[in-house]
This record gives structure tokens, C-alpha cells and sequence, in this order.
């Protein structure tokens, strides 16, 4: 579904990430990890195309999308969420998952004039389609709720539900268990099991091991390179792996 083919990004004379090639298969999750400073959240800017690389293709769905601004990313079907958690935090729960979802004949003048029996059925629709995601996400109780008011966890949930509402295929998730209690980690961690269920693809970036381990594939960068790939035991039995996390012997 994704590949990345020989990108390079530099900063100055700093190089971020450095002939870097890899693909995440359709309906699979695939972690990327590495050290602070590895150019993982480099790569996710470069995908979303917030970044152009200095060499190499991003591809999606076989598409090249090398370049294309952020919002056309977005509507191909790649949808990101960042560390840093970004709602309308004075619009409620309930109101976050229904502005991202597509309206089709309410948008236009001439529907809501002559078709308001459609306009109303594809509300209902919309929000019934809002609950289900509000259910999947363990969120349905707090519909009501500003999404100011909730706490870190929920608001990470909300994120990957609203993603959902916007019909992404691939999606991106950077840190999504960080500073998250053990309680709300087992929730998140469901959630992102539960969107390979539904036939979703996921690439997320993540220190934790313990979440590291759920995934089918794991890539891990040092310095901008790939230095392994392959499942959670492989990397893990990686000689190069060993040594970038915990030092030469």
C-alpha cells in the first residue's frame, strides 16, 4: 500500500533520513522505530508531503505522491496522528467526529431545496456512523463531552476515531501509547488491533516494546538508515539493533 524508494532528506549538512526504502503492506501494521533523533517523524512529515525529499518517491496504492501537498495526501486516504493531539477542543465529541465526515448532498443548495428527504436520511446516517465509531473507541458515553475535557488517552482515541469518520485506508500514528496509563494502553492498543480488523493499514512509531510487539513488521532506523527489518523477534535478535539501543558489549 505505501513504499518508500531511496529517500533522503537533508537539514544544513545534517542528514535526517539517508537512502531510506521500505513498504507497508495493505492491511498490515508495521512499527518504525528507533532512537531519538532516528528520522522517524522526518519520514511520516515526507509521507504526508509536509516535507519534500531531497531524493527518492513515496508511493501510495502505486500512486507516486512525492510532493503533493498535505491536504491531497489526506484525501487520497492517508490520514496522521501526531504526538502533539489536534481537536476542536471546544466542540464536543460527538461534533469531532461529525465535521470530518464527508457530506455529500447537504453541501450542495439544491439538495437542501428540493431533497430534504435525502439531506435528512444521510444525517441520520452520519450519526448513526459516528456512534459506531464513538463505540469502537469506547468514547460513545463522553458524546457529549468538549473534547477539551477529556483526558490524554480519550483524546487519542477520538483522533483515530475522527480518522475513521474521513474513510482512511493507511494511517499514521506517531507515539499513539505515550505517557498513556497501563489501563488506557491495553484501550489504545485494541483499537489499532481492531483497524487491521477492519481491514485498515497501519504504520506507527513507538518506544514502547510491549506495543512494538503486536505488529506484523518492524523497521528500525539509526541515523536516518535503515539498519533492520523483518518480525518483532528478528529485530530484536539483531546484532546492529542490540547495539544502537543498548550499547557495544
Amino acid at each position: 500500500m505505501l513504499e518508500l524508494r531511496g529517500i533522503t532528506k537533508r537539514f544544513g549538512g545534517l542528514v535526517a533520513v539517508d537512502e531510506l526504502s521500505f513498504t507497508v503492506e495493505e492491511n498490515s501494521i508495521t512499527a518504525l522505530i528507533g532512537p531519538n533523533g532516528a528520522g522517524k517523524t522526518t519520514v511520516f512529515n515526507i509521507v504526508m508531503g509536509i516535507y519534500s525529499p531531497d531524493e527518492g518517491d513515496v508511493y501510495f496504492k502505486g500512486r507516486r505522491i512525492t510532493g503533493m501537498a498535505p491536504h491531497k495526501v489526506a484525501q487520497l486516504g492517508i490520514s496522521r496522528m501526531f504526538q502533539n493531539i489536534r481537536l476542536f477542543p471546544h466542540m464536543t465529541v460527538l461534533e469531532n467526529i461529525l465535521v470530518a465526515m464527508r457530506y455529500e448532498r447537504g453541501e450542495s443548495l439544491m439538495a437542501v431545496l428540493f431533497q430534504r428527504g435525502k439531506v435528512k436520511r444521510e444525517e441520520r446516517e452520519r450519526m448513526e456512523r459516528a456512534v459506531e465509531l464513538l463505540n469502537l473507541t469506547d468514547l460513545v458515553e463522553k458524546k457529549d463531552t468538549p473534547a477539551a475535557n477529556l483526558s490524554q488517552g480519550q483524546r487519542k482515541l477520538l483522533e483515530i476515531a475522527r480518522a475513521l469518520a474521513t474513510g482512511a485506508e493507511l494511517f499514521l500514528l506517531d507515539e499513539p501509547t505515550s505517557s498513556l496509563s497501563p489501563n488506557m494502553k491495553e484501550r489504545m492498543v485494541k483499537t489499532i488491533l481492531s483497524l487491521k480488523d477492519m481491514g485498515k493499514t497501519v504504520l506507527f512509531i513507538e518506544h514502547d516494546m510491549e506495543v512494538v510487539r503486536e505488529a506484523d513488521k518492524v523497521i528500525v532506523l539509526s541515523s536516518g538508515r535503515k539498519i533492520a527489518e523483518g518480525s518483532y523477534h528478528e529485530v530484536m535478535a539483531d546484532k546492529k539493533v542490540v547495539e544502537v539501543y543498548l550499547g557495544r558489549e
